[in-house]
């Protein structure tokens, strides 16, 4: 396929999906940071591959982005970014334990868990999903595809429908999420 033409075909896509996104989990989302700002209760944010890369770049706009501009207090916090832990966890007890470990003991029914994954079937977020379930904790979802098991376990799920394996649209959208909610908070309050 010639260059332009792939390039061409990539960005009506994604403007296709932009036109077509489901903007009520985008508003509960919103309300849900509104309620948690000076709450001080925390947002874990956690994701594999480019979703962590995101959820990296979430807890930057959403905390310190937010925070550093006097807009809201939000505990925001990326378990994906301490690279000794995640390697620590993954090789002495397993990768499937890598989110698991961070927030056993330490997740309460007033934080939540905000879980980014195109797939929504990988082992390690779900384990820790399961278990901040069971304390009550808000799940929160980013996913693409079909959505996977994670859309079906979520109490609000913001889904981006791609093709199975297209995560560079889907990788995308989760991207254009958090800048709206950032630009709708900045915007808010100027």
């Amino acid at each position: 396929m010639e260059k332009n033409i792939f390039v061409k075909d990539y960005i009506s896509r994604l403007i296709k999906i932009l036109e077509n996104v489901d903007i009520n989990p985008i508003n509960e989302i919103m309300t849900l940071l509104e309620k948690m700002d000076n709450s001080g209760n925390t947002i874990y944010i956690i994701g594999n591959g480019g979703s962590a890369a995101t959820a990296s770049h979430m807890a930057n706009d959403l905390g310190t982005g937010l925070k550093r501009r006097d807009l809201k207090n939000l505990n925001v916090v990326s378990l994906a970014d301490n690279t000794s832990v995640v390697t620590a966890i993954g090789n002495d007890i397993g990768f499937e334990n890598i989110f698991y470990m961070q927030i056993k003991d330490v997740i309460n029914a007033e934080d939540a868990l905000l879980v980014i994954s195109c797939s929504g079937n990988s082992p390690n977020l779900i384990k820790a999903v399961r278990y901040a379930k069971t304390l009550g904790t808000k799940i929160v979802s980013l996913t693409g595809f079909d959505g996977g098991e994670l859309k079906e376990i979520s109490d609000i799920n913001y889904h981006v429908p791609t093709e199975n394996g297209e995560y560079g649209l889907c990788e995308d959208m989760h991207m254009i999420f958090d800048h709206i909610i950032y630009s709708y908070f900045t915007r808010e309050n100027t």
